[in-house]
């Protein structure tokens, strides 16, 4: 379904996000096809490769448990980068301020982007500053974009899944967008659903130095989450992938508050999360080392890339069923980053 007016859904990652791309922003910036869409673009200067990426976030509530928009722009745009196999180095900064937003709440986003920063190693090196009238935005929208380096020659894209790879994510599912709920929400869940907001490059670092060109694909599923991410890879490199329903590494908590709400942690935006896709042969060793990783310790193999086709993803459920996994048509969660 198209329609003359943007929607909030057009925000989701989901179907009206890709309609909106094809038809409207794409055609009318750059032409890039679908196969070479990323979360970094890949630029070549002076004989040395270079990521570049730019996000904006409008999170409501701008504090959520785990974390607050500052860290979460930080490493989102810090990850973005790492998804491409880049070591992230600089990053700008540009602040829309509502009138009223209290100089305290700003300080303290202004601390934790600061502090994310230095954990990330990465440097904020300009930016800008505007401010509009009350109630021409909400509170404070960021946009961030970041540069980084390649020390290596691999290519890690989305389009390079092939068939018999192991589907690999580094921890539990829909941290992000639950903790991101409750806060919105004031949702009492009976638990400490954390966003799991975090920099994911030093596990990128390791996967590469251990399997090297038997990483294929690097992906973040944040908007969408897992489901959304993985049909976009399956389109993008024209495969089929199927998951296994009881690998699926979920928290009690956030299945527990998935079912009470009707949502599919599948679909659940994730903030310190990676998908990597790897020959089968290396899988193993992958998960050891994601495993021994601070951000990788409930690392699970949580399916694979079983043929060639058109871009189809299924899901094996726990009674041996196959579920097909589609982009959401609009959105499950508005304003999670």
């Amino acid at each position: 379904m198209k329609s003359d007016i943007i929607l909030l859904g057009h925000g989701s990652g989901g179907k009206l996000s890709h309609q909106l791309l094809d038809d409207v922003i794409i055609p009318r910036l750059s032409g890039l096809p679908q196969r070479d869409q990323n979360d970094a673009a890949v630029l070549s200067h002076g004989g040395r490769r270079l990521a570049f990426t730019t996000d904006s976030y409008v999170v409501d509530p701008i504090f959520f448990p785990g974390g607050d928009i500052g860290d979460l722009a930080v490493n989102g745009t810090v990850n973005d980068l790492a998804m491409s196999g880049a070591r992230p180095l600089y990053l700008t900064v540009g602040l829309i301020l509502e009138e009223g937003l209290p100089i305290a709440d700003l300080e303290r986003v202004l601390d934790s982007m600061k502090a994310a920063a230095t954990a990330a190693g990465v440097a904020i090196v300009a930016g800008d500053t505007k401010v509009v009238p009350r109630g021409k935005a909400d509170k404070i929208f960021i946009n961030t974009a970041g540069i980084g380096v390649f020390d290596h020659d691999l290519e890690i894209l989305g389009s390079g899944a092939r068939v018999g790879d192991k589907i690999l994510v580094n921890g539990t599912l829909g941290d992000h967008g639950m903790a991101v709920l409750a806060g919105r929400e004031g949702l009492d869940l009976h638990s400490a659903i954390q966003s799991d907001t975090a920099p994911l490059h030093e596990l990128v670092a390791e996967l590469i130095a251990g399997v090297g060109a038997d990483l294929h694909v690097l992906r973040d599923p944040t908007r969408g989450g897992v489901a959304t991410t993985l049909k976009e890879i399956a389109l993008q490199s024209n495969v089929d992938l199927t998951l296994e329903e009881p690998a699926l590494p979920v928290g009690e908590a956030v299945r527990g508050a998935c079912a009470i709400l009707g949502l599919d942690p599948l679909y659940v935006a994730n903030e310190g999360k990676l998908l990597a896709l790897v020959a089968p042969e290396a899988a193993e060793q992958a998960l050891a080392l994601m495993r021994r990783h601070p951000q990788g310790r409930h690392a699970a193999v949580i399916g694979e890339v079983t043929g060639a086709s058109a871009g189809k993803v299924y899901l094996r459920t726990a009674i041996g069923g196959l579920r097909a996994i589609e982009m959401l048509a609009g959105e499950q969660l508005p304003r999670i980053c």
